[in-house]
């Protein structure tokens, strides 16, 4: 009996890039690793799973919902849903040996149970850099995290704008109103207000329980948006609580850090509110220059008691996120990134007769002179080869035949004019550089 094949298929929303593209995305990754180190900040990996225990500490709400949970035996965890409670379990355990502040980024591949649409997928890259303090932490390195992304972005070649803004302020409002235990509620409600207006995140207040001078109070805030000196004279005007004052008051050091670094590309927008419970005060997300209905590429916060599930020491942290799969799609689908430096290979060499000794000693010749070559070896008709190559996409190709070998002058093809000449090693050392 024939046995049945299985289709060969993949889970949807996880991620796969065919080689081109993952040679893109790769580049991609280098260009922000390089800006990471010039900021001092060093790689970290940590395991892609947790103990649930650890990665549910502090999540809650939606989030609950859409973390892979797994048992093993009597182990019970979890898929990574971010990197940021991994951080805060490796740096309560390994506190006494780091250095504060500590900076660290990590790329990596993380996980969510959520459905699957354009530009979000179950299984996709997070990139994020932190620092994070023992006892207390400067607010220059909100600062510096909000400042990453011009690098970065600068780095790809694409102007992005961040727009910030502080759940602490909020906190102040909301303990205005004396709903303090129906923040979290409230926080998810306003944070949906982009996407659904004035009038659903009202009815979303009203469900909550709050009542209309409440609910007025909150879409007044959430709609103030502006540089600095405008939103400070707006939100002045909404309370003197002691709490929103605190949060206006490090907004205000916060934006005279942008102007010392000389960072220009940000606003300040209340309706950022990050979905992330463990967030205390200052929030941010970023967006591409002139692509802003396309959603955030990225964002990131402060927070101050991430570390308290696992540590009595208090360890404030503030960190940045790139959604670098996002990001690709737009970068790619937009054709808006070009590679500097193309390290694909540069030449196919095809022997012709009994020459593939020589072949494979001009290529070794070609590699210690920094040039990306390969030899087509497999035994095949010259036209599948050139048929190989032209799918490689490479961009020359060079023809070792016995007249190539007695003479020392190779025959070198360029692949997108046609054109086809002899060269000597040194002059195809040229064109192929």
């Amino acid at each position: 009996m024939e046995e049945k094949k299985i289709t060969p298929r993949k889970l949807a929303g996880f991620w796969e890039l065919d080689p081109e593209k993952e040679y893109v995305f790769e580049y991609i990754l280098d260009k922000i690793k390089d800006v990471f180190y010039k900021h001092g900040f060093l790689p970290l990996d940590t395991p892609v799973m947790e103990l649930s225990e650890i990665l549910l500490a502090k999540s809650g709400g939606d989030l609950d919902k859409e973390i892979y949970r797994f048992e093993k035996g009597s182990t019970d965890a979890c898929l990574r849903y971010d990197f940021t409670v991994p951080l805060a379990r490796y740096v309560a355990m390994k506190e006494g040996e780091l250095s504060f502040p500590f900076k660290r980024f990590q790329i990596g591949k993380v996980y969510r149970g959520e459905r699957p649409q354009k530009g979000r997928y179950r299984e996709f890259y997070q990139c994020d850099a932190d620092i994070i303090g023992f006892e207390k932490l400067s607010l220059v390195a909100d600062a510096e995290c909000i400042s990453l992304y011009e690098d970065v972005f600068s780095s790809l070649g694409l102007k992005c704008n961040v727009e910030i803004s502080s759940r602490k302020i909020l906190f102040g409002i909301i303990n205005d109103l004396k709903q303090d235990d129906k923040f979290n509620s409230i926080a998810s409600a306003l944070d949906k207000y982009e996407k659904i207006g004035s009038e659903e995140t009202d009815v979303l207040l009203k469900d909550i329980g709050l009542n209309e001078k409440e609910r007025k109070i909150l879409l007044k805030y959430i709609k103030i948006n502006g540089k600095f000196v405008a939103i400070k004279s707006q939100l002045q005007k909404l309370s003197k609580n002691e709490i929103f004052l605190q949060g206006l008051a490090e907004l205000e050091q916060i934006e005279n850090h942008l102007n010392s670094i000389g960072i220009e590309n940000y606003i300040y927008n209340m309706a950022i509110i990050r979905g992330h419970n463990y967030y205390t005060s200052c929030v941010f997300e970023v967006f591409l220059d002139g692509m802003r209905n396309l959603g955030a590429m990225g964002g990131g916060g402060r927070y101050e008691n991430l570390a308290e599930y696992f540590t009595d020491k208090k360890l404030p942290g503030v960190g940045m996120s790139i959604g670098i799969s996002r990001l690709f799609d737009v970068i790619t689908q937009n054709d808006l990134i070009k590679i500097e430096e193309d390290k694909r290979s540069k030449a196919s060499i095809i022997p012709l007769g009994d020459n593939l000794s020589h072949c494979l000693k001009l290529c070794a010749k070609l590699r210690k002179d920094s040039v990306s070559c390969e030899v087509l070896f497999e035994e095949k008709s010259f036209k599948s080869k050139l048929k190989d190559a032209n799918r490689s996409n490479v961009p020359f190709i060079i023809i070792i035949g016995d007249d190539e070998v007695s003479t020392k002058k190779y025959t070198i093809k360029n692949m997108k004019t046609g054109e086809q000449s002899q060269a000597s090693y040194e002059e195809i050392l040229n064109i192929l550089r």
